[in-house]
């Protein structure tokens, strides 16, 4: 069993509770809890993990209830430190799991899909990144059984963004905040709050808006969807959406709760206009594949030293930032260039 969590209560039937990220720098993931008139919903799960479970369940016995009490969970988007264990408290509650149904999509597409596809899909798209051999070989040498299956729940409830949620005695409403996903969600708590700002009330922020961390925006993955999207452009769309909210207090999934949320979004802002200025500089009179400007991006340690699978996520993250530049007219593909490379305008 693990030790009791560190759980926090935050006031006025909000509780949070630490559960564990194996093997991840980020931690654990605040679960938080929220009273309401049919009984007590989640915002998030935790990963799929055993550890993480007794965590989760302990925590909700250190805030006075069980997870047979649970009356629904509310998933902000799918990431696994997120989803993972809604199916296990729905299985053991009887309670509803919502989901905006551009991620529940994601989560169908993910169970139904044979591996292979996915196998297939990344070694073309790391390819036509310009990846190189020594990087692509393991992925060409895997058999789709060597790829784990997914266990995600299937949501049974959508979020439907801009309204309130059916939550008796609660004011939530869905705020639609793509970019770290494609459905990913804010939860608006429209109550005054005990920092006496009436009708600012509390944010739960997901990982949209953190206090010191900067989320990953990288392309949205589908194999059977070749439309050209823009997650950064929407990120930073849902951040101004997040700021007009102005709300007195924001209760992340990660990290820890924190108050100046429009100062949090104009650093945000202020961060990716730098990084797209100096992406732009980097392919200035030099063509550069995705792989390449990944290479020479900034990330919070040396490319020598970046695991196989956190340069995949490195190289959509800076394809996601030539996506912005392209619609914003800054950068181009290169004509006839194979694998493709992008040169400012």
């Amino acid at each position: 069993m693990t030790s009791t969590p560190q759980v926090t209560a935050h006031g006025g039937g909000v509780w949070s509770i630490p559960v564990p990220i194996p093997d991840n720098p980020l931690g654990h993931t605040l679960v938080y809890l929220l009273d309401t008139g049919r009984g007590p919903v989640l915002i998030d799960t935790g990963w799929d993990d055993p550890t993480a479970w007794d965590t989760l369940t302990e925590g909700l016995a250190a805030c006075g209830t069980d997870v047979s009490d649970i009356h629904g969970v509310l998933v902000t988007h799918h990431h696994p430190d997120h989803h993972g264990l809604s199916g296990q408290v729905r299985a053991a509650s009887g309670g509803w799991i919502a989901m905006h149904p551009a991620d529940s999509q994601v989560v169908r597409r993910t169970r139904e899909a044979h591996p292979s596809l996915w196998l297939d899909y990344l070694t073309a798209k790391l390819t036509a990144a310009g990846a190189p051999d020594d990087h692509l070989a393991p992925l060409r040498a895997a058999q789709p059984g060597d790829l784990p299956g997914s266990r995600a729940a299937l949501p049974d409830r959508e979020i439907v963004p801009g309204e309130l949620l059916d939550l008796s005695g609660r004011r939530l409403r869905a705020i639609w905040t793509p970019g770290h996903t494609p459905g990913h969600v804010c939860l608006h708590l429209e109550e005054d709050h005990p920092l006496n700002r009436p009708g600012h009330g509390r944010l739960f922020s997901g990982d949209h808006l953190l206090p010191e961390i900067t989320p990953h925006i990288g392309l949205y993955e589908d194999p059977d969807d070749a439309t050209v999207t823009d997650p950064l452009g929407d990120y930073l769309d849902s951040l101004e959406r997040v700021s007009r909210l102005d709300p007195a207090e924001v209760l992340p999934a990660h990290q820890h709760p924190f108050t100046g949320a429009t100062g949090r979004v104009r650093e945000l802002l202020a961060h990716h206009a730098q990084r797209l200025a100096g992406l732009r500089t980097l392919i200035t009179g030099r063509p550069l594949t995705p792989w390449q400007l990944a290479e020479e991006m900034e990330w919070n340690r040396p490319w020598g030293r970046i695991p196989y699978g956190s340069r995949n996520i490195a190289v959509s993250e800076a394809e996601a930032h030539l996506r912005r530049l392209v619609k914003l007219g800054e950068a181009e593909p290169v004509p006839g260039s194979d694998p493709v490379a992008y040169q400012a305008v």
